[in-house]
């Protein structure tokens, strides 16, 4: 038994049972992954997956409880390299964060330059997604740490953390009627069209949860993933804008940001997710304290 074994094992998995793909991400052969596998099953004694021919085509009822064990282990290898590295002082490497576009547009690009100057020898890569994508990327090992307001408290495996609270504002085209009604409430807002984000993203519940309590169904005239293009709609008339307050920090010319009745869509979380079990190396626990200096991550 090796470890290259188990890793082929757990990428059919991740895969869904398709050696080519296997074969792709591990950079070997179809074949050498069917043989790695069949040796294992060999030394183990048991069949790990039913076949249909070549094929894969489901794990069997003892290959669905190995392939949590091999899960484990291949997650513990990793956290023995992560724990010597501690030691051995190492200030490189790469680190993978996920983030929904909010995040990654508004909120990471002070903390994304700190620690680049403090870190010049970590490769950062940054993906993006929609929330559940992000709570998936981070319980399947392929991010290190998520940033979403959405999704990831709760989700499986996800170690999640509260960061900070932020509000929506309601933004507009310069000479737009509502700016004369100045501050404005709920109901004024629901008299126009409506372009805000889409149900994953950005604290639409919290959006969604206010109309609804008020008894009022707007008209939601174009629903977009990034605040970027609802400013960009609103700006060309086709609605009243709801967007995140972090992406006002530089608004766009034309807008206008309105005054509103106190804070119509209340306030949602930003959290910050690692992964059970994980022990990252150092340097992500520093990015985490950059990014949310109050959130204390305990390596696992």
């Amino acid at each position: 038994m090796n470890f290259q074994q188990l890793r082929f094992v757990r990428e059919a998995v991740r895969n869904n049972l398709n050696l080519t793909e296997v074969a792709a991400v591990l950079y070997t052969s179809q074949s050498g992954v069917s043989k790695q596998i069949k040796d294992l099953e060999d030394e183990l004694g048991i069949e790990l997956f039913v076949r249909s021919g070549k094929r894969l085509t489901a794990l069997t009822r003892a290959g669905d409880g190995a392939v949590q064990i091999v899960g484990r282990i291949l997650q513990e290898t990793e956290n023995l390299r992560r724990y010597a590295s501690q030691y051995a002082g190492v200030d490189s490497g790469r680190l993978v964060i996920a983030a929904t576009h909010t995040q990654a547009r508004y909120t990471l690009p002070k903390v994304v330059e700190e620690f680049n100057r403090a870190y010049p020898k970590v490769t950062l890569e940054l993906h993006q997604g929609t929330p559940r994508q992000i709570a998936a990327m981070i319980s399947e090992g392929d991010a290190d740490i998520g940033i979403a307001s959405e999704a990831l408290d709760g989700a499986s495996g996800v170690q999640a953390h509260a960061c900070f609270t932020w509000s929506h504002r309601v933004v507009v085209p310069a000479g737009h009627p509502l700016l004369a009604r100045a501050p404005v409430t709920l109901a004024d807002i629901a008299a126009f069209p409506l372009v805000t984000y889409n149900e994953q993203f950005t604290g639409r519940k919290c959006v969604d949860a206010a109309f609804s309590h008020a008894g009022l169904v707007p008209d939601l005239r174009l629903t977009a993933m990034d605040a970027d293009v609802i400013k960009t709609y609103v700006r060309r008339g086709l609605g009243v804008g709801i967007v995140a307050e972090m992406a006002l920090e530089d608004l766009d010319p034309g807008l206008e940001v309105l005054a509103t009745d106190g804070d119509l869509f209340g306030t949602c979380t930003t959290m910050l997710g690692v992964r059970n079990g994980v022990f990252l190396p150092s340097f992500a626990y520093r990015f985490i304290e950059m990014f949310a200096p109050g959130v204390a991550v305990a390596p696992q």
